[in-house]
C-alpha cells in the first residue's frame, strides 16, 4: 500500500518559491479595489486616554473582532466592512472588494458612520489623524504575534513601537492583473509612484517619540526606520518569480503556537533565522518541526513591504488622511490603473522619482521634484476618473502649492 504524502509539508525551497507566486499574484481581468481605513481611538477625557478594549468590545457588539471579544461572531457593518483592532488601540475598517472606486468610497463611508455612532455611544471618539502627537506608544492588543513583534522590533530602534501603536494608515488594495505582464506593470506603476504619491498624501509631520528630525510623513519614517529587512521596497520587473525568493529571505518573525510563557503567549523566533533556514533543517535543534504551507502563509502575513503581494497588490504606503478626505488616494490610485495605457503614462510620469521613498517621506511636497510628480499623477488621475475629477484636480492644485492634507483640510 502506498503511503500518504503530507502535501503541505514544505521540502525545498523551489517549492516554497513557486507556491508563494501562486498564492501571492492571483491572475485574472483587474475589475476590484478595497481599502482599509485606521484611525486613532481615545476616551472622551481630558487626557484622551486609551480606550479599554473591553469597553471597545462591548461598544461594538456584534461586530467586534475575536482579537477581542473570542467568541463574538465578529460580523460585518451593513455595507460589509469588517472591524479589527491595531495593537495601540487604533480601529481599523476592512471593506469588501468592490466594483468600483465611487461603490467603495460609498460603502466605506456608511460603515464609518456606523462605527463612530457605536464607540461614541460608549464615550470613545475616533481621530482622523495619522500619528499621535500627545501619548506615548502603548501595546494593549496581548497576543502572541504583537509580543514578538514588540520584541524584535524594540532590539532595532524605538520605530516599531511608535508604527505599532501610534500610526494610523490608508490602505488601497487592487487586483495584480490579468497576465505576468499587467502584473509587472501594475507592480512597477504602484513603486515608481510611491515617493510621489507618498508625498502628495503625507499629514503626519509630528509624532510623539521620535528622534529629533522635520519629517513629513513621521508614520512612513517608522516603517522606514523599523526593520529594513522586512519592510524595503521589492524594485523588480518579475514580481511573480522574485516575491517569493525575497520573502524566503527575511528573518522569521515568529513561529506560531511556541510555547505560552503569560498571557501573551511566547511565539519567539531564533534571531536572524529565515523561512528558507527552516525549510533546509539549520533550526532543527531549535525547533521541533519543520514548516508547512500553514507556517509560510502566516510568514507572508509578517512581511510590511510598501507594495504587499497578498494575491492582490497592498498599497501600504500612504498616511491617514484628514476628514473624508481618504477618498481621493482611493480614486486616485483606481484611476491611475485603469487601463494599461494609463498604467504606462503614469509610469512614465513617476520615473524621475522612482525609488525616493525616504525622501518622499522626510520631505514631501518640499522637494521640487516630487511635488512636481505628485501633482502631474494626480492631475492624470482627475483626466482619468469619470466621478471624482474636481476632488482629484485640487489634491493636485494642494500640491502644486506644496500644502499638505491637514493643512489645507483645516484652512
Amino acid at each position: 500500500m502506498a503511503m500518504a504524502v503530507d502535501s503541505r509539508r514544505l521540502t525545498t525551497r523551489a517549492a516554497a518559491e513557486a507556491y508563494v507566486g501562486g498564492v501571492c499574484f492571483k491572475l485574472g481581468p483587474p475589475r476590484l479595489i478595497g481599502a482599509e481605513l485606521e484611525w486613532l481611538t481615545a476616551r472622551d477625557d481630558p487626557a484622551r486616554s486609551r480606550p479599554d478594549l473591553g469597553d471597545v468590545a462591548a461598544a461594538l457588539g456584534p461586530h467586534a473582532p475575536t482579537s477581542i471579544a473570542p467568541s463574538s461572531p465578529a460580523l460585518s457593518l451593513p455595507s460589509g466592512s469588517a472591524v479589527t483592532i491595531e495593537p495601540g488601540g487604533q480601529i481599523e475598517l476592512s471593506s469588501a472588494p468592490l466594483s468600483s472606486a465611487e461603490d467603495l468610497c460609498v460603502a466605506l463611508a456608511a460603515d464609518e458612520a456606523v462605527l463612530r455612532r457605536l464607540l461614541r455611544a460608549a464615550g470613545i471618539t475616533v481621530h482622523s489623524r495619522a500619528a499621535d502627537r500627545s501619548r506615548q506608544a502603548e501595546r494593549l492588543l496581548r497576543l502572541p504575534r504583537y509580543r514578538a513583534m514588540e520584541e524584535r522590533f524594540d532590539g532595532i530602534g524605538p520605530f516599531g513601537r511608535l508604527m505599532m501603536c501610534n500610526t494610523a494608515a490608508t490602505q488601497v488594495s487592487v487586483d495584480a492583473g490579468a497576465d505576468p505582464a499587467e502584473v509587472a506593470a501594475r507592480w512597477r506603476l504602484l513603486h515608481d509612484a510611491g515617493p510621489a504619491l507618498l508625498a502628495a498624501f503625507a499629514c503626519s509631520p509630528r509624532l510623539r517619540g521620535t528622534p529629533d528630525g522635520g519629517w513629513a510623513s513621521q508614520r512612513m519614517r517608522t516603517w522606514l526606520e523599523l526593520d529594513p529587512e522586512r519592510t524595503r521596497p521589492l524594485h523588480t520587473a518579475d514580481p511573480i518569480a522574485d516575491y517569493g525568493s525575497w520573502a524566503l529571505d527575511v528573518p522569521l518573525l515568529c513561529v506560531t503556537g511556541g510555547r505560552g510563557a503569560d498571557s501573551d503567549g511566547d511565539w519567539s523566533a531564533p534571531p536572524g533565522a529565515t523561512f528558507a533556514d527552516w525549510i533546509a533543517g539549520a533550526l532543527d535543534s531549535e525547533i521541533d518541526r519543520r514548516p508547512d504551507l500553514a507556517d509560510l502563509d502566516y510568514h507572508l502575513t509578517t512581511l510590511f513591504p510598501p507594495v504587499r503581494a497578498a494575491g492582490h497588490l497592498e498599497v501600504r504606503y500612504l498616511d491617514a488622511q484628514p476628514g473624508d478626505l481618504w477618498r481621493v488616494p482611493i480614486a486616485a490610485l483606481a484611476a491611475l490603473l485603469g487601463d494599461r495605457g494609463t498604467v504606462a503614462e503614469a509610469t512614465a510620469i513617476a520615473a524621475p522619482t522612482a525609488g525616493r521613498w525616504r525622501d518622499g517621506a522626510e520631505f514631501g511636497l518640499r522637494d521640487g521634484e516630487l511635488r512636481r510628480a505628485a501633482s502631474e499623477l494626480l492631475f492624470l488621475a482627475a483626466a482619468r476618473s469619470s466621478r471624482f475629477e474636481e476632488e482629484l484636480a485640487a489634491a493636485a492644485e494642494r500640491c502644486c502649492r506644496g500644502i499638505n492634507p491637514a493643512e489645507e483640510y483645516h484652512r
